[in-house]
């Protein structure tokens, strides 16, 4: 990869490197690990453009990010562009212009489509400095891809959402059962009835289901008779004389 301008590098009189007052000693790598590195791993790329002479340099991981391979392209804001989500462009010029004519350090998130037809959602940073080796304004920042962050929170909402799909489907199922034992319904009646009654209460299917068997499981019970008349439909289960699958398929074997 061509490099137009030298990377970003850091001293002690850098801004965002200033030593605490009250540290004690070294920082162990152990302890910046537990402290900082944490959570999900992500790509993470730097870049700089010299505002005066319109050079651009960034590092390899940016070239990763953006599907290509380490040689395949050199720095340039076409690059860049072309690979912006359409949906994002003119929300990004403008939060990007309102930062960089404040003269304050910028982040802003969007998605790209990069060069494998694959949309990656990215964090970009930025922040206005004097270039250490010209004397001219650069902009110099971060290019993080955040999209297995991303993907993570949208597994776990789904799993989440699945979870709650499971529990109200229990407790609506169960209430049925137990309007179909006491009424003598069948599973449509019965569902019919606890829509019906849901309805009424204006609490929704999900929460009278659930309020319902919470009542139910902390009360006393339906009575002698309810019980009496479980206890009998449980002395005339009988064992299911089908063959099991496996019974079956050896029978087969056999027969052939």
């Amino acid at each position: 990869m061509a490099q137009t301008t030298e990377p970003l590098t850091t001293t002690a009189t850098d801004p965002f490197v200033a030593p605490h007052p009250d540290q004690a000693g070294p920082v162990t790598a152990e302890e910046l690990a537990s402290t900082l590195a944490v959570g999900t791993g992500v790509l993470v790329g730097r870049y700089s453009v010299d505002l005066e002479t319109g050079r651009w340099w960034w590092s390899e991981e940016v070239t990763t990010i953006h599907g290509y391979e380490a040689d395949e392209v050199s720095p340039d804001p076409d690059v860049l562009r072309r690979h912006q989500h359409s949906d994002e462009r003119e929300r990004l010029v403008k939060e990007s212009l309102a930062a960089l004519r404040s003269g304050r350090a910028f982040a802003c998130s969007h998605r790209i489509v990069d060069a494998h037809g694959r949309t990656r959602d990215l964090v970009v940073t930025g922040q206005a400095r004097r270039s250490r080796e010209t004397g001219g304004e650069q902009v110099v920042g971060y290019i993080v891809d955040i999209t297995p962050v991303r993907k993570q929170a949208v597994e776990q909402q789904v799993k989440r959402a699945i979870d709650a799909a499971y529990v109200s489907a229990a407790a609506i199922e169960r209430t049925k059962g137990v309007l179909m034992a006491v009424h003598g319904l069948d599973e449509d009646a019965a569902e019919a009835m606890l829509v019906q009654q849901a309805g009424a209460t204006g609490a929704g299917l999900r929460q009278t289901a659930a309020q319902v068997m919470t009542q139910l499981a902390s009360g006393p019970g339906l009575g002698q008779d309810a019980c009496k008349t479980v206890d009998q439909t449980f002395d005339a289960v009988v064992p299911d004389r089908r063959p099991h699958m496996r019974e079956a398929q050896l029978a087969r074997r056999r027969a052939s």
